[in-house]
């Protein structure tokens, strides 16, 4: 459900509340402001961009890296019902 694209996604927001979310079975990035609109009702959050960037290192993480916050937030999704 979660890749590596939108882990990048994420991290690449324009959005200073970028927002990664789970709804209908898909995963998206969203604005916060956006969470309170009817597409999004419902939606799990799943970590904000700032949360995410605060885990890593400065710069552009390599795939693996990716691959791997991906695989850990698929991983918190599940667990959260998403």
């Amino acid at each position: 459900m979660i890749t590596r694209e939108h882990v990048r996604d994420l991290l690449e927001s324009p959005e200073s509340d970028a927002t990664l979310i789970v709804v209908g079975g898909r995963a998206e990035v969203v604005s916060a402001a956006e969470l309170d609109s009817d597409p999004y009702r419902g939606a799990v959050e799943i970590t904000s961009r700032d949360d995410l960037a605060d885990e890593l290192a400065a710069g552009t993480p390599p795939e693996r890296e990716l691959d791997a916050l991906a695989s850990r937030l698929d991983a918190m999704a599940a667990r959260l019902g998403a």
